[in-house]
């Protein structure tokens, strides 16, 4: 047993591990349709397969994995068509959540967003994509918890999780990365100045906008 399982809870370990291998299919360093080895993975993040399984199993179920009986257990493929049914989803949710957010955002999230927004500024200029995309999906999840709805802020999570991965897939063809990261600075700022239609009108449009980008690449 390492010294990670020893000094850690069975459920943390599978957080963990969950996260882990959520962000490696996301980003496509586990590419879709590879195996997934729960031994091998299980050494790579130095846990034991029991936190592994249970991981394995939570990204099944968000259709991050794919079970073939007989067969064995794969990242699941990319089906670009998906984008739309996703988007039509997300347009309507994030936006309730942002709406919410602006309304019930507590002060120690308020600390939350104006970190996020000291990063936004640091990025100016970035051309680094995968630190792009990474800062918009931690702006992301931190306005799913802002909303105070936690059926809200999982249901968020599975579909733009699915949606990020897709993202992923035509990341280097992106052409207003940068513009589409940093109009998160307006929603932000909406949130914290507790102004809801702004903040639901924000982001609403913003996910509308890029979307259109990716299928103008595809």
């Amino acid at each position: 047993m390492t010294t990670q399982q020893a000094g850690a809870p069975r459920e943390l370990l599978a957080d963990r591990a969950y996260v882990q291998l959520r962000d490696l299919i996301i980003t496509l360093r586990i590419r879709p349709g590879d195996p997934i080895d729960e031994d091998r993975l299980g050494e790579a993040l130095q846990m034991g397969r029991t936190p592994v399984r249970e991981a394995v199993k939570r990204l099944a179920l968000e259709n991050l994995v794919t079970v073939f009986p007989r067969r064995g257990t794969f990242a699941s493929d990319v089906n670009i068509t998906d984008l739309t049914h996703i988007s039509e989803v997300r347009v309507v949710l994030e936006a309730h959540a942002a709406y919410r957010a602006a309304e019930r955002i507590t002060d120690a999230q308020r600390a939350e967003l104006a970190e996020l927004l000291d990063e936004l500024s640091r990025s100016q200029g970035s051309d680094d994509g995968e630190a792009l995309m990474a800062l918009d999906a931690r702006v992301h999840r931190c306005i799913y918890r802002c909303a105070g709805n936690l059926y809200l802020e999982e249901t968020l999570g599975r579909y733009f999780n699915l949606s990020l991965r897709i993202w992923y897939v035509v990341l280097d063809r992106l052409p207003h990365l940068f513009a589409r990261v940093h109009e998160h600075g307006e929603l932000l700022r909406a949130i914290v100045a507790a102004d809801p239609a702004c903040a639901r009108a924000v982001v609403g449009e913003h996910i509308s906008t890029f979307d259109d980008e990716i299928r103008s690449v595809l």
